[in-house]
């Protein structure tokens, strides 16, 4: 779904006048979730410069290699009536940038732009003060518009397809690796762009929440933590964790899992607007420690999600910023003893007066094998 409401033409004014709100006095975009946020364009991350120049003041260009020209036209960029100016093989984009810009005193520069740019830009703009564009951006991104949040839903159905396969892939003899194939398979069947992660934890790999996948042969008796997620084709991400016992699992595990699954729902349950980031992480802390586990929950309680599988608001301990309507983040409390582990996580988006959650999948220990 790549729509419109999804990149509107208007989304530059907006960035411009955030450029403006954070006083800076210009942002440049390189190839990233910052410039496909701004111009809908999904450019290569290449040698080659592609940079998007906002001043506070004045208009917008996109600084494009002659040779990725006709791919920046076709993205939603292209109808959007922004100028695009493309560089030759022998030219110098950063001059050209500077050039454009003239005399700025303060500078925001993507903060996924690559150490090869910042340094030529430091050269080319040597009096500007160089920042973090993402003070503009961040009070953008952050809160997700209805055609967003429609965007992440799409990404979380997607995902649960592919989570309500898995229990039939959950066999004894199959490795883990074997597994992670079929589920990025399936991932892209399911309608994503891309595969950003797949996690198949067995056994004492449940227990290391970001392990991948390796050799080890799934056994009866144990618990399996499948985290997995990827990317749709209109930039927005998906990410979701459900654990799985082969057969019945210790009975020590099947304890600690309704802590967990309690948990979950707790965290999931607090969220609304005016609630602080930290106050959901301390609402899924709460049982856990409790039940005598808070040793074995090491980990944020969750992160936000969008163009990015990891962005701001982060839900943990110290972040008191509070909810608002469109903010758009993982719940995901886990417990790790250490012979084996689980995790539940659901993307979830904070609504005017309360929550909704993107997954929909069982978050009961569903028995494979």
């Amino acid at each position: 779904m790549i729509t419109d409401e999804l990149y509107p033409a208007s989304r530059l004014d907006q960035v411009r006048e955030a450029v403006g709100a954070a006083g800076l006095d210009a942002v440049l975009l390189t190839p990233g979730p910052d410039l496909r946020y701004a111009i809908g364009y999904d450019a290569k991350q290449l040698e080659r410069l592609t940079c998007l120049a906002v001043p506070a003041h004045g208009d917008p260009a996109l600084f494009v290699p002659r040779l990725e020209l006709a791919a920046a036209q076709a993205s939603p960029a292209g109808s959007s009536g922004l100028e695009m100016i493309s560089w030759e093989e022998t030219a110098d984009p950063f001059r050209l940038v500077a050039s454009m810009l003239g005399n700025v005193a303060t500078l925001g520069l993507s903060d996924r732009m690559w150490a090869l740019s910042v340094l030529q830009f430091r050269d080319a703009l040597p009096e500007a003060r160089l920042a973090l564009a993402g003070s503009a951006l961040r009070p953008l991104r952050i809160r997700k518009t209805p055609a967003e949040v429609a965007a992440l839903r799409e990404a979380g159905a997607a995902i649960d397809r592919v989570h309500a396969q898995v229990p039939g892939w959950l066999r004894p003899g199959l490795t883990e690796r074997g597994v992670g194939a079929m589920i990025t398979e399936a991932i892209l069947a399911e309608g994503h762009a891309t595969v950003d992660f797949v996690i198949v934890g067995s056994g004492p790999n449940a227990a290391s929440p970001h392990h991948e996948v390796s050799d080890r042969a799934l056994t009866a008796g144990d618990a399996v933590v499948v985290d997995i997620g990827g990317t749709m084709p209109s930039g927005y991400c998906s990410d979701s964790t459900r654990t799985y016992a082969i057969g019945e699992p210790p009975a020590e595990f099947t304890a600690y899992y309704k802590v967990l699954y309690d948990a979950q729902e707790a965290a999931c349950a607090a969220v609304r607007p005016g609630v602080t980031a930290e106050a959901v992480d301390a609402a899924a802390r709460e049982p856990i420690t409790r039940a005598g586990f808070g040793d074995a929950f090491f980990h944020r309680t969750g992160h936000g999600i969008g163009l990015e599988a990891h962005e701001d608001p982060y839900i943990v301990a110290g972040n008191g910023e509070p909810l608002e309507s469109g903010m758009a983040f993982s719940v995901e409390p886990g417990i790790y003893p250490g012979p084996h582990g689980a995790r539940i996580e659901d993307i979830v988006v904070c609504t005017e007066d309360g929550v909704e959650r993107l997954n929909h999948t069982p978050r009961e220990l569903v028995i494979a094998g």
